[in-house]
């Protein structure tokens, strides 16, 4: 799959490219700010009983969304795609670290996570996998059930490494239609999965949805099964 699904050898015209290009940049904008804003929510809020560990992966989520926003801004004014490095080679971190960030998005009480050792300690690529992860749980925030369960789950499956990203809404016409798109939406609606398909296409892996019983849907990130971190 290549990283625009276009058609094999056409040529976009220079204007198409310009609007794509704001369209992705004002979508990849949304997701981090929003991120932002929970997270420091999160630590204002006195109700809430944060551990350590939540602290620390708030802090490191944190962290790591504002240098993203840097990239965009760099992205913006170099005159490049936000996927213009999509296929580069970046640094690897195991899986575990990028969960653990990703989870602490959603609200304690809301939260289900869990990933098999093996597949917690594969190497992932850092910046690709936290943008997909990210999306996919700030997705299921915007379109479950406010007071839903949002889960995030990771196992081998045969050569494949398997992410989950579940929520109790349901798999609707837009959901299906924004998973079948090839090109990029005309308006910001469905453009949030186009990107992460893209993401997960440069390494080689797939998106697919699935229906979950009795109700539910999930959103599976399939990756090429890469060495564990040792």
């Amino acid at each position: 799959m290549s990283r625009t699904e276009s058609g094999r050898g056409a040529r976009r015209p220079p204007e198409a490219d310009s609007e794509l290009l704001l369209r992705v940049l004002c979508h990849e904008f949304r997701t981090p700010v929003s991120t932002l804003t929970s997270l420091t929510r999160a630590l204002a809020d006195e109700r809430r009983e944060l551990t350590g560990a939540d602290r620390r992966a708030i802090t490191e989520l944190a962290r790591d969304q504002a240098v993203h926003l840097q990239s965009l801004l760099r992205d913006a004014a170099a005159g490049t795609g936000a996927l213009a490095s999509t296929a580069q080679p970046e640094p690897t971190v195991s899986l575990a670290a990028i969960m653990r960030e990703a989870a602490a998005l959603v609200p304690a009480g809301r939260r289900r996570a869990r990933a098999t050792r093996r597949a917690g300690s594969c190497p992932v690529p850092a910046g690709r996998t936290r943008q997909v992860l990210v999306n996919l749980v700030e997705n299921a925030l915007r379109h479950g059930p406010t007071d839903g369960q949002v889960g995030l789950y990771a196992a081998l499956r045969g050569s494949d490494l398997s992410i989950l990203v579940t929520d109790e809404g349901r798999v609707d016409d837009a959901l299906l239609a924004a998973m079948r798109r090839t090109t990029p939406a005309v308006g910001m609606s469905g453009l949030g999965l186009w990107i992460v398909r893209q993401l997960v296409a440069a390494d080689g892996g797939v998106l697919r949805v699935h229906r979950l019983r009795p109700r539910g849907v999930a959103l599976e990130v399939l990756l090429p099964m890469a060495a564990p971190v040792l």
